[in-house]
């Protein structure tokens, strides 16, 4: 049905082969599964089944034609054996899903009867039945790849070539296009299909033929998916300190209840404390530290009186001193009077005895009442006389 032989492919620009000595048959009927990490040259073998790539060295034989020497006039009818299906559906948008089914048919010249009898057999196949007046952007993913599933098998080809079908699809419905193209091999059509999808590749254990870097490492009549090192893991990381963050919160959530209940009265002991803490809560709080005893404020210094103290503070003073002892007061105003006539004697002392700098003179007394002010000079005015011939004005240094 399918065979390369020692075919190697290199594309221009490029040193490394995408394919290099690739050897192995499929047999007709069978289900095989190409594996392999991205650039390992699974697409490139699917291309060269569908004659779009012809090898560098060696033959591709399909159906018994060799594809080195089928001519370009020949590959259309050489096609209408071989159906393809993508993983981006290739579905016409303008069309609907009828017309995308019946395009096949139409371009190899089929009848309209039999379009019409055939189209609406390959939808029920594959489960679209009832929706063949619907357009691509009106279906979800997974029946847009069944409507192209469809069009693949409408002219009911030897071979179906599958190129990560499910790759865009979720789960639930990558499982329904997989049982899908089961039972098409089940009827007898051969189907080859490039897939990353592990999981079935090991439920189903069919053939698996494994590429690795351009190169065929194996070939298994009933295995699984083999070596899945390159495929990338969703197993979330486990975050540093995820258990210390974990049992701290056990700690906070235990404290939280055990004060819910102490309000609620069921421990009498965190009851009672709670009570106490409300009942005082101006109270200092404990300190680990030891208190230290309060310094004795300065007392300021005794001054001569130069002024008369203050009659309020006096008063006050008189008041207390009756209080402790009332038969030894002295009356208020002979009190005061003595003590304006000694503030009074002190402070002429104090002015006698700071003399004038030596570098000023005294200011002459002058008698306001014979002073003519509009013939004196500048020196007058400003209370300077320069009878001695001495003209400064202010301190000099």
């Amino acid at each position: 049905m399918i065979r390369f032989e020692n075919v190697t492919k290199r594309y221009k620009g490029t040193v490394k082969p995408a394919l290099n000595n690739v050897d192995f048959e499929v047999l007709r009927g069978e289900f095989v599964f190409l594996v392999g990490a991205s650039g390992s040259g699974k697409s490139s073998c699917l291309r060269m089944i569908l004659r779009e790539e012809t090898p560098t060295d060696g033959r591709v034989v399909v159906l018994g034609r060799d594809l080195r020497t089928l001519t370009n006039r020949k590959v259309p009818y050489f096609r209408r054996h071989v159906g393809a299906v993508f993983q981006d559906f290739r579905l016409l948008p303008t069309k609907t899903v009828f017309q995308n089914v019946a395009f096949t048919l139409q371009v190899i010249g089929s009848s309209k009867g039999f379009i019409q009898q055939t189209v609406p057999e390959v939808l029920a196949l594959v489960g679209l039945a009832g929706k063949e007046k619907r357009f691509p952007h009106e279906l979800s993913g997974g029946e847009q790849q069944r409507v192209a599933i469809a069009r693949a098998l409408v002219n009911r080809p030897q071979v179906l070539l599958a190129d990560e079908p499910t790759g865009n699809l979720d789960p639930a419905t990558s499982v329904d296009i997989m049982q899908l193209l089961a039972r098409i091999n089940a009827g007898g059509t051969t189907v080859v299909m490039a897939t990353h999808e592990a999981g079935f590749v090991d439920q189903m254990q069919r053939r698996v033929i494994e590429l690795r870097h351009g190169e065929m490492v194996r070939d298994e009549r009933h295995g699984g998916y083999g070596d899945t090192s390159s495929l990338p893991s969703l197993a979330p990381e486990q975050e540093r300190g995820a258990a210390a963050v974990a049992a701290l919160t056990a700690v906070l959530e235990v404290q939280r209840e055990a004060v819910a209940a102490a309000q609620a009265g069921l421990d009498p002991t965190l009851a009672n404390a709670e009570d106490r803490a409300d009942a005082a809560p101006g109270a200092p709080e404990p300190s680990s530290a030891p208190s230290a005893e309060p310094e004795p404020e300065p007392q300021p210094a005794p001054t001569p009186a130069a002024e008369p103290p203050a009659p309020a503070p006096r008063a006050a003073d008189t008041t207390g001193s009756q209080d402790t002892a009332p038969a030894t007061a002295a009356p208020p105003d002979e009190s005061a009077a003595s003590e304006d006539s000694a503030a009074a004697e002190k402070a002429a002392a104090s002015a006698k005895k700071t003399p004038p700098a030596s570098h000023t003179q005294p200011i002459p007394l002058i008698d306001l009442a014979e002073l003519d002010v509009a013939e004196l000079g500048l020196a007058d005015r400003l209370g300077l006389d320069d009878s001695e011939g001495d003209r400064e004005v202010g301190p000099t240094s």
